[in-house]
């Protein structure tokens, strides 16, 4: 039986950011400032490239105002 390719969980990861940052009607720049990351770091996790670690992605969730589980679960990074 064939396997259905899935999408990277880094572009998952940055789509679910994106989808909750603009949810909230935040810039990049101010998601990074509540973050406490650099706005061209935050620009490089909606587009998949950065492999975050956990604690970015701590950052990331308390500035989109969402527990990481919620993150994950509420915004398809998990499929």
């Amino acid at each position: 039986m064939a396997r259905k390719a899935r999408q990277d969980i880094r572009i998952r990861f940055g789509l679910a950011v994106k989808k909750r940052r603009l949810e909230l009607g935040l810039s990049q720049e101010k998601l990074a400032e509540q973050s406490d990351l650099h706005r061209t770091y935050v620009a490089d996790i909606e587009r998949g490239t950065r492999n975050l670690s956990l604690i970015n992605i701590e950052k990331i969730a308390k500035g989109l105002d969402l527990s990481i589980a919620d993150l994950f679960s509420r915004y398809g990074v998990e499929n």
